[in-house]
């Protein structure tokens, strides 16, 4: 479960993949919330097309199955520690979840939304906890277009040994922390991005512990459109099993006047 949230701030913060999305806030204002606390199931995606940009989410990059094949909602796919949403978004990638002909499985949910999430000083909030996982294959998780950060699980292309249960923090193509994934865990995350410095920083925490700068900030070439932040999945192979994460998507942006991100309590 992934939950996934922007914020501008100078404080303290606070992955089946399960996906927990929140969403951008400015000047203590949220600017963009993905937590989908006001719908049932995942069938309000079918309803967004680039000619209907409807509710908080684009959903144009899955497989040719239902909606339901590949995003679904529910309490138990959220962090429990988190009173500020109703349930979690369990991500799926399975041998039908191909978009655009491309040699990948792609299940990845992009906010819908003008709001300023790519100006400034902001936090990308999300928690993640695997569930049927495959570490022999290298998964990208919420990441950019460019990918100049991102979260990786499983064994990276072209890395020596058959399978790698680790999570790991990626700036640049460059890992810069890693811990274990497992189906128990709720990893807690925020990027600290500085769109007009260039730099990124990584906080991390589990359960219901508030986030901590883990590093940072790291030099990126920290280039974003508003419209290329993926909340999903991306795994590197056409066959395999199929692939579950619970991402909670909390991702309310956060942006605050001050230059560290608040702490974290999922709400």
């Amino acid at each position: 479960m992934i939950c996934s949230a922007v914020s501008k701030d100078s404080n303290t913060m606070r992955y089946n993949a399960i996906l927990a999305f929140a969403g951008a806030v400015s000047a203590g204002t949220v600017l963009w919330d993905g937590r989908a606390n006001q719908y049932a199931d995942s069938s309000f995606l079918d309803s967004w097309s680039f000619s209907n940009q409807v509710g908080p989410y684009q959903w144009y990059i899955h497989g040719s199955g239902a909606t339901k094949n590949y995003v679904n909602l529910g309490t138990s796919y959220k962090n429990t520690a988190d009173t500020g949403s109703n349930q979690g978004i369990r991500i799926t990638n399975d041998k039908t979840s191909i978009w655009n002909g491309q040699s990948m499985q792609r299940t990845e949910l992009i906010p819908q939304t003008s709001a300023a999430i790519n100006k400034g000083k902001v936090y990308y909030h999300f928690s993640i906890r695997g569930s049927s996982t495959d570490p022999t294959q290298e998964h990208q998780i919420a990441f950019f277009e460019s990918h100049f950060t991102e979260l990786k699980y499983g064994l990276i292309s072209g890395a020596s040994g058959t399978s790698d249960n680790r999570l790991q923090w990626y700036v640049g193509g460059q890992s810069k922390w890693a811990t274990t994934l497992d189906s128990s865990t709720w990893h807690n995350v925020a990027y600290g991005i500085d769109f007009s410095a260039n730099t990124v920083e990584f906080y991390h925490s589990t359960g219901s512990d508030a986030l901590t700068l883990i590093a940072g900030p790291v030099s990126a070439s920290t280039s974003s459109n508003g419209a290329d932040w993926h909340l999903g999945v991306l795994r590197l192979t056409t066959r395999g099993h199929d692939d579950d994460h619970y991402i909670k998507q909390a991702s309310h942006y956060k942006s605050y006047d001050y230059n560290t991100p608040h702490n974290y309590n999922h709400k």
